[in-house]
């Protein structure tokens, strides 16, 4: 139970953070739709967080939280102090370096991030001007990771839960002071945008250092220098780049082929954003908290209670992911159509980006099960597998995606859908190589809960799907895009509500949970 109320504490406030993300997606459709310029910022804000991606999430996940949980149980604070500030002073370097060289050959690296803005020079050089405005992000935000790992490794979850929080606030402030200064569909709309995300990052880096400080642990910065700690810190976080990272470098994947279509990184943009609500609420939740979980407990010797960890961050995934996958995919055209249809976003753009929704919805399980399974990796301070079997998903992801574009282009649909499928498949393949790996290692173990509960789990989400489809039909005048806003708003939520209403029935009658574990649940936390 305790290990819930941490997945709900992170996966509250991300949840709040997503909702706000929303907010903001909504205000940048108003306001730039899915053309050039919406286009060129969504390239730009992808570039630097797919570095935060690589330097900071991926790699300090994977491997900085068990090093630094080692030496926090087994050799004391001021040991994991030490150890932290080498890490920060040698992440710092390397960002400082890595960023001064991004931003200088910025001109000549927008030609393999979106080869398909070089035909637009305007939109290209826009691209250009916007990433190198939000680069200095990935230093913020890698610094946030490193410390987002200290406070998580010390059972503090809120603070680094609550930062994304700052992004979306810094961000939905932006857009509306550029809709109120009059630069909707203007490139200066763009730039204010750019400069929101620099700024996010400063906020949020503010908020953590302090978070640390406040957890009793004042790290100061150090000179660099090649110690014991961070060559196994690199040892570890060199495979950690890649399957740490690796969803984000499919999706950039994504954006270089799908620049080769029009409007279609803003479709992608947009779906992505989506799906990425119940990955990131659940997805993200459980990897903050079973990495650490893990690390403790195998560090004590006490393999049964990892074991039991895994199983019940794997139930309480599934528990929330299917049903989000089965309700996307349905519903993919009204909620696209009621969240973004409006101002530049035309009803032309809705069907595109419902499309590619749908398909990211069918591989929203595995993106989970990925979060889930790794953490049995690294917490043993292995990468290196991870790291293989995720270059067999950005093999399987590239191939797939430049196959099914041009396939998709050929026979006249949507060429997009053919990305966003690529990437399903890819993570699916990734999901599987890392159970049977583990099962066969004695490294996970599913227990009598887990096996009978996971059926249940398929068969309410199914019957939900079902009820939300049903009612959609119902409800279709009430969502058309001819009806007023509110009953369109209306209609959405009552399918909805409806879909939850189903599976939450048949997850109580069946005993997958019983009332007496939420009572319990709650009453803890009071």
């Amino acid at each position: 139970m305790k290990l819930y109320r941490s997945f709900m504490t992170v996966g509250g406030l991300t949840m709040v953070s997503r909702l706000l993300g929303f907010l903001r997606d909504i205000l940048i459709a108003s306001a730039l739709g899915s053309g050039a310029i919406a286009d060129a910022f969504f390239v730009a804000f992808r570039f630097p967080n797919l570095f935060r991606r690589l330097f900071g999430e991926g790699a300090f996940n994977s491997a900085f939280v068990p090093l630094f949980a080692k030496r926090l149980e087994g050799e004391g604070e001021e040991a994991a102090k030490t150890f932290a500030e080498e890490a920060m002073a040698g992440l710092l370097l390397v960002l400082v370096i890595v960023s001064a060289a991004a931003m200088l050959a910025m001109p000549w690296l927008m030609m393999l991030l979106a080869p398909g803005f070089v035909t637009d020079p305007a939109k290209y050089d826009l691209a250009v001007d916007l990433t190198q405005i939000a680069f200095p992000y990935l230093a913020c935000m890698s610094l946030v990771a490193l410390l987002s790992g200290v406070l998580n490794s010390m059972h503090r979850f809120w603070a680094a839960a609550a930062a994304p929080i700052l992004l979306n606030v810094v961000l939905v402030s932006s857009i509306a002071l550029a809709i109120g200064l009059g630069y909707s569909r203007q490139p200066a709309a763009g730039y204010v945008l750019a400069g929101g995300v620099f700024v996010a990052g400063l906020v949020q880096l503010a908020m953590l250092w302090f978070a640390v400080r406040r957890a009793g642990l004042r790290l100061h910065f150090v000179r660099p220098r090649y110690s014991e700690g961070v060559k196994r810190l690199v040892q570890l976080g060199i495979p950690g780049l890649v399957s740490g990272g690796i969803t984000q470098i499919n999706i950039v994947v994504g954006t270089i082929i799908a620049s080769l279509q029009a409007g279609a990184v803003s479709y992608l943009y947009y779906a992505d954003r989506l799906y990425q609500l119940p990955l990131g609420i659940v997805g993200v939740a459980v990897g903050v908290v079973l990495l650490p979980d893990i690390s403790r407990r195998l560090r004590a010797g006490d393999t049964v209670a990892a074991l039991d960890s895994q199983n019940r961050s794997l139930e309480f995934a599934l528990m929330l992911t299917l049903p989000a996958a089965v309700a996307l995919a349905v519903a993919a055209n009204p909620i696209i159509q009621v969240l973004f249809e409006r101002g530049a976003f035309t009803a032309a753009d809705t069907p595109n980006t419902a499309a590619a929704l749908a398909a990211f919805a069918f591989g929203l399980p595995a993106f989970v099960l990925i979060k889930v399974f790794q953490p049995a990796f690294f917490a043993r301070e292995d990468t290196s597998t991870p790291m293989r079997y995720a270059a067999v998903n950005m093999v399987v992801n590239v191939v797939g995606s430049v196959g099914l574009f041009f396939l998709f282009r050929w026979l006249g649909y949507p060429p997009h859908i053919g990305i966003a499928l690529a990437t399903t498949a890819a993570a699916w393949i990734n999901a599987a190589m890392l159970f049977v790996t583990l099962t066969r290692r004695g490294n996970f173990v599913s227990d009598p809960r887990l096996s009978r509960n996971l059926p249940l789990i398929v068969l309410a989400s199914i019957a939900m799907g079902v009820v939300v489809y049903a009612v959609g039909q119902a409800l279709l005048p009430w969502l058309d895009r001819s009806a007023p806003f509110a009953w369109q708003v209306a209609g959405l939520t009552a399918v909805v509500t409806s879909g939850l209403v189903v599976f939450a029935v048949i997850i109580l009658a069946t005993g997958v949970m019983a009332p007496g574990q939420l009572r319990r649940f709650f009453a803890r936390r009071k």
